[in-house]
Order: C-alpha cells, then structure tokens, then sequence
C-alpha cells in the first residue's frame, strides 16, 4: 500500500478519534434493513437534536476507539455499523435511537459510550428512558422549588389563621 494511502487513512482515523474525544455520548447500532426512507428520516431527528450520524468502516472505528481507551467496542464493531456523536446532550442519541429501534425491528443498537465510559446495550436503553435535558431541568427546578413552595403555604396558613382570630 502506497505511504499516501496509508496517511490518507491514519488521517480519517485521526478525525474519528477525535470525534470521540469531543462527544459526550456515542450510540453503534446496526442499521442493515432500513430503507433509505427510514435512515432519511432518522437522521433528521438526530441532526434536529445536535446528534452527528456516520456509517464508517469498522476497521476505522476500532482504530479510532483504541487510540481513547475503548478496546471493549471492538466487539461492537462488527457488520453494517452507525455510530451517532453527540457533544452537547449525553441521553439524546440513545433516545432517539432506542425510539427507532422500537418501531424498526431492523435498526439494532449494539452499545455505547456514555461521557467517556464504554456502555453495554443494556446502559445505554436504561440512559434512553431518561427525559431530555429540558425535561430534567424542568424537574431539578421543580425539586428546588418544593421548600420555598412548602414556606409560603405554611406562611400563608399563618397569616390566614392570624387574620380570623378575633379582635382584642
């Protein structure tokens, strides 16, 4: 093989690698049997949530995982094989991918990386059921909100008590 194929390749591999490095959370799944319809309109969710979604040759991906510490995807590397990065929000790739897997029995998700953690099938479809970080955003200021919720009813209930007692 030729020195300028070989950079032109440790470059791809370069550009995976960091891929890897910048993403927050990466979903592999299988793909084989989807219809060009399908992949259309899965890879329109995933861009409109800030998730990039790549069909890269195996032989690359397990490069580019061992160059980060993820030898434990080898495995997953295997087949037809997808991966979507995210940088931005760690439970969207595996939401919208657990989504489509439900209603696509062909799209099979195979594993993950979780803020720089290998994860199993099973971790990243336990991270699917998560809600979106607006959903929990919405529910941590909902918990913050309680006490002070809970010191203005008993404020309140003193006042209102204070108000019908009569006159001296």
């Amino acid at each position: 093989m030729s020195e300028a194929i070989i950079a032109q390749k440790a470059e791809i591999v370069k550009g995976i690698s960091e891929q890897f490095k910048a993403a927050k959370s990466a979903v592999v799944v299988n793909y084989r049997g989807l219809t060009v319809a399908q992949v259309t309109e899965l890879r329109k969710e995933l861009r409109d949530a800030g998730v990039k979604m790549e069909v890269i040759k195996n032989t690359y991906l397990r490069r580019a995982a061992d160059l980060n510490g993820y030898e434990a995807l080898d495995d997953v590397f295997a087949g037809p094989t997808a991966i979507a990065f995210s940088n931005d929000d760690v439970v969207a790739p595996a939401r919208i991918m657990a989504k489509y897997a439900d209603k696509i029995d062909a799209l099979e998700i195979k594993g993950g990386i979780i803020e720089g953690k290998v994860a199993s099938l099973e971790e990243v479809l336990a991270l699917s059921k998560l809600p979106d970080r607006d959903g929990m955003l919405s529910m941590l200021l909902s918990v913050l909100q309680a006490p002070v919720r809970n010191v203005a009813y008993a404020v309140k209930a003193i006042a209102d008590s204070k108000s019908e007692e009569p006159a001296a």
